[in-house]
């Protein structure tokens, strides 16, 4: 597999005259696509210790409601993002590891298509720490969402790309 570096492309959701537009995909090969996201959310010991212990809150269980949420988002993401195709996703999934006072979200998507998944990826691992934090803030309001990012993407046009560590 070939990994690609960031390019330096101009933005393809900009005309001529710098209007908004959604991209015209239509002359793009079909082509398997997936994409890899994590979020990392800051637990705090106390919060951490009770995931790792009982796995739920006065709302229910935790990280599988959160696993839910995160395959939600990932499907919705063109109705959250103005200029996402929407795409007829073959595959989501989310993990999520508890790691010390951390919890780490992955998640992937998988399309057959003219477009990339990188923002159902990207979505569905936000969803899924929005709603953990949303099931956990009757413990703590002190959570963090400390970062949401693109892991790996394959196929397109672009190429495959890798975060490097």
């Amino acid at each position: 597999m070939k990994i690609m570096p960031d390019s330096k492309n101009e933005f393809t959701h900009l005309s001529v005259n710098d209007h908004p537009r959604m991209v015209d995909i239509s002359e793009k090969s079909v082509t398997e696509r997936k994409a890899v996201a994590v979020a990392r959310v800051h637990l705090g010991a106390e919060l951490a210790a009770l995931l790792k212990d009982t796995g739920s809150t006065k709302k229910g269980p935790v990280l599988q409601t959160a696993v839910i949420g995160g395959i939600q988002g990932a499907k919705r993401t063109s109705e959250l993002i103005p200029m996402c195709h929407p795409l007829p996703l073959s595959g989501v999934n989310v993990d999520i590891e508890l790691k010390g006072e951390y919890a780490f979200i992955q998640a992937t998507a998988k399309t057959t298509g003219r477009t990339g998944v990188e923002m159902e990826a990207l979505t569905g691992a936000s969803i899924a720490a929005l709603t953990l934090y949303d099931m956990c803030k009757s413990v703590t309001k002190s959570m963090e969402i400390e970062s949401v990012y693109l892991v790996e993407k394959t196929g397109g046009k672009s190429g495959n790309y890798r975060k490097k560590d």
